[in-house]
């Protein structure tokens, strides 16, 4: 009679580990039924494929990701795949392939001219050294010659790993008002959202994120909607942003050299930005704050590191704690801001103690690297204007707290090393993390 499957794994995990059988079998000096061995062999394969249970008790750990970048199918200068490989390969846990205004589905043939003036002579080459000319698709020659690009569902089957990687099917929503660049990035989407406009900026953003809402209750998903870039082009105040009270989320650090990060003579910094925007939420509007993004917003994957002219990917990223990678859950804890923003610096715990009122964080020792923690905040006095985005302590080192006093409408955390980034955008650059704004809750809010 023909041996089963199981039988002949059974056969196969003893005889690969039959020193580790009677090892397992005279554990502690005692004789292991035979049974047991059978289910430690049976385990053994499992193991030995590499495929991880899913844990029945899991905690909840950080997972890195960003959630802002770009493809040929937009303006991207690579292939989806391999944007997706880059990320995979860098320890990266998920991925949304933001292109503008599409979401990679159907199908679409592009000139193989325009890929090679895009990426770069060797853009094809590489792609086909890495996923052979069984998966690449061709056709016609010449001037004539096209290159398929993949969907969305076709090739997250090739680079997805359960408990690894991730991918997030996205899209930025490419808006404009009065020749202002209004972009809102969607994660976890069914569908492409078209841009529906507005007469002002923040009717546009409030149009928009009422567009990805109404998705997002249609389709029975969760959808985090986070405002890019807002110095792009000038285009968003800090009024702008306060009022549209729909939002959430934006970007407090764009990897991008041409989003203006550190403002100009005329617009303020992004986390000044930041700051006036929330203290208006805060104190006018009674809305809740802002929570702050990082991402790379990458469009040009084959330039070399230090190019500050070029958007490249991993400069800018965020660090999500929650039990499972997937993208609900994901998704979920960004849009409760269990969450930080970095472009370099890593966090092992960001805790707030509502009892105390006291933000603590530890930060992970980096190599001779030096860390300062600025504990960001504003203030109210009665009868003066707020003091919007002071600085209420700087402490040196990897455990760095700050207790609230009462007067703070909030406190946000900036750690700094002493090290630059890999790649940085701008010459002064240092790595960094950024916390979400803490304490505005008051006990009155329950």
């Amino acid at each position: 009679m023909p041996m089963s499957l199981a039988a002949r794994s059974i056969r196969l995990a003893a005889g690969f580990s039959s020193l580790a059988t009677t090892a397992l079998r005279t554990f502690a000096g005692v004789l292991l039924p035979r049974a047991a061995v059978v289910l430690v062999a049976v385990v053994a394969v499992a193991a030995a494929s590499g495929d991880e249970a899913v844990p029945v008790d899991a905690s909840p750990q950080w997972w890195k990701g960003n959630i802002h970048t770009h493809t040929f199918w937009s303006d991207g200068n690579d292939f989806p795949e391999m944007v997706a490989e880059w990320y995979r390969t860098r320890d990266y846990n998920f991925l949304a392939l933001t292109d503008h205004n599409v979401l990679a589905q159907g199908i679409r043939w592009i000139p193989e001219k325009r890929a090679l003036d895009r990426g770069g002579p060797d853009v094809i080459t590489k792609y086909l050294d890495r996923f052979g000319p069984t998966w690449v698709d061709r056709r016609g020659e010449g001037d004539a010659a096209e290159i398929r690009l993949k969907p969305f569902d076709e090739f997250r089957a090739l680079v997805e790993q359960r408990g690894q990687f991730l991918l997030i099917p996205a899209e930025e929503i490419s808006d404009a008002v009065a020749g202002k660049p209004v972009h809102i990035n969607a994660s976890n989407i069914a569908e492409a959202i078209q841009p529906v406009g507005g007469q002002t900026v923040s009717e546009a953003i409030q149009n928009n994120l009422r567009a990805v809402r109404e998705q997002a209750e249609r389709a029975g998903r969760s959808i985090l909607a986070h405002l890019n870039h807002p110095n792009f082009g000038n285009a968003v105040t800090p009024a702008d942003l306060a009022h549209a009270t729909l939002e959430q989320h934006f970007e407090v650090f764009n990897g991008h050299p041409s989003v203006k990060q550190l403002g100009d003579d005329t617009t303020p910094s992004i986390e000044q930005l930041w700051d006036i925007a929330n203290v208006i939420r805060l104190t006018e509007l009674g809305a809740a704050p802002l929570f702050g993004v990082a991402t790379d917003d990458c469009h040009d994957y084959h330039s070399g590191p230090g190019d500050r002219q070029s958007s490249r990917p991993g400069r800018g990223w965020v660090m999500v704690k929650t039990t499972h990678l997937t993208p609900e859950k994901i998704i979920q804890a960004l849009q409760v801001g269990d969450f930080y923003a970095s472009s370099g610096v890593t966090l092992t715990a960001v805790t707030f103690d509502d009892t105390s009122n006291t933000l603590s964080l530890a930060v992970k020792p980096d190599g001779d690297a030096t860390f300062t923690t600025r504990f960001i905040g504003s203030v109210t006095e009665a009868g003066s204007k707020p003091q919007i985005g002071i600085e209420l302590a700087a402490v040196e080192g990897l455990t760095p707290s700050y207790t609230l006093t009462g007067r703070e409408l909030y406190v946000r955390a900036v750690v700094s090393s002493s090290e630059p980034p890999v790649d940085p955008v701008w010459k002064e650059q240092r790595q960094q993390a950024w916390t979400q704004p803490f304490g505005w809750q008051k006990p009155s809010d329950d």
